[in-house]
């Protein structure tokens, strides 16, 4: 059965206050990622001594820190404010990026992985809930998925650019440039967020939407763990948009390493990575067709982006990273459709919590992914890792094949 749709408004029928709205959240999303650091943040530890077990287990702490953080993070949005976790969010990354430059080493990459993952807790969960409900209000949320999938374009985009621009700022002025522009950049998205919207609302037993009400963060809570319990679609769309984020959301941390291990230099390091999120961006764009697409293709294209990831790691060449980039469109293009399928699915009051649950269990699922990786690596070069992690995909196509069979005959 084919996903949903309502139609899309002709350009020239959208209100003013909708493409406001959405410039501003395509412009908050760029920045968000336009971090010249990360190319190439792996190599920097590398290049200060640690080792593949020890960049692992940097990004279990990652991990770690998102489990704690992100469902308070969206109870706290949903009680409070989410545009005030938007801006807080990218100052604790930029406090992060200025601590590796200025004294790196283990303890400071720690710290600064904390506040790094700390930062996009607060954001995730608060943007996808504050986008929704300001096109609802404005009677647009049927745009979302259109949305979204450009913010996903508009962040792969910003990476690429950065990714691009890294190299060259790197051979100028190494590590100490590439941190004060990827600070720059944050300050620069907390300052964006402070020009969006935000209008609160709240859901009566009716189904009506009113003014937003005070409400406690155990209300909260609750009201978000029951719309799970009780909605199947929602706990399914929540389980697929986990299942379809978090390996390769994982993977693209070690893309560097995977690049230096096939002899790429530190300073050509960024142009493989940015071969990669070429793909990325084009899945963002690629989003909303994507949403009419059946269970059965679906699942086809994902079972094919899993044989093109584990012959891309292993091809030790220039192609492999092209097929690597095409696996990635597809799991980018999956991933945003999973989210608009949950955005759609929630009906109460609680959704940057129940999105947040989503993000924690993304966040469980990572943690697994790179404390196998790391435990791995000592006996496993990163090609190998790489393919044996296309195996979770190959599942997923098979559940999404199941389902079409079972629902569209």
């Amino acid at each position: 059965m084919p996903l949903s749709r309502a139609p899309v408004p002709a350009r020239a029928s959208v209100p003013v206050e909708v493409r406001r709205l959405e410039r501003r959240l395509l412009a908050y999303a760029g920045l968000d990622d336009f971090i010249l650091l990360y190319p190439v943040y792996a190599v920097l530890f590398t290049d200060h001594g640690l080792s593949t077990a020890e960049i692992s287990s940097l990004f279990v702490i990652t991990s770690l820190t998102g489990l704690l953080v992100e469902v308070p993070s969206g109870v706290w949005a949903d009680t409070v404010s989410r545009r005030r976790m938007l801006v807080i969010g990218p100052a604790l990354a930029s406090m992060g990026f200025a601590l590796w430059v200025a004294l790196p080493g283990y303890a400071s990459f720690a710290l600064g992985m904390v506040l790094w993952a700390g930062g996009g807790a607060l954001r995730s969960g608060s943007m996808e809930a504050l986008a929704y409900e300001e096109l609802e209000r404005l009677g647009a949320e049927q745009r979302y998925l259109r949305l979204m999938g450009r913010a996903a374009a508009a962040s792969t985009t910003a990476t690429a650019l950065a990714t691009a621009a890294a190299g060259p700022l790197f051979a100028w002025g190494g590590y100490p440039a590439l941190g004060a522009a990827s600070v720059l950049a944050c300050v620069l998205c907390s300052a964006a967020a402070l020009t969006l919207p935000e209008h609160r609302r709240s859901h009566s037993a009716a189904g009506a939407t009113t003014a937003a009400e005070p409400q406690t963060a155990r209300s909260v809570f609750s009201s978000g763990l029951a719309e799970v319990r009780a909605g199947r679609g929602v706990r399914y769309a929540l389980l697929m948009s986990v299942l379809l984020t978090s390996v390769w959301g994982a993977l693209e941390e070690y893309v560097p390493l995977l690049a230096a291990e096939m002899g790429a230099a530190t300073r050509d390091i960024p142009w493989f990575v940015l071969i990669v999120w070429v793909g990325v961006t084009l899945g963002g764009l690629l989003a909303e067709r994507a949403e009419q697409l059946s269970h059965r293709v679906m699942g086809g294209l994902l079972a094919l982006a899993a044989l093109l990831l584990a012959m891309g790691a292993l091809a030790g060449a220039l192609w492999g990273f092209l097929a690597l980039a095409f696996a990635f469109l597809v799991f980018q293009l999956a991933d945003v459709v999973a989210d608009a399928r949950l955005q759609g699915t929630i009906t109460g009051p609680s959704r940057a919590t129940v999105t947040s649950l989503a993000g924690w269990g993304t966040s469980c699922t990572t943690l697994v992914v790179y404390g196998v990786y790391g435990t791995a690596s000592g006996q496993l070069a990163h090609g190998p890792l790489f393919a044996f992690f296309a195996v979770p995909y190959l599942v997923v196509a098979a559940v999404l094949a199941r389902r079409a069979v079972r629902y569209e005959g």
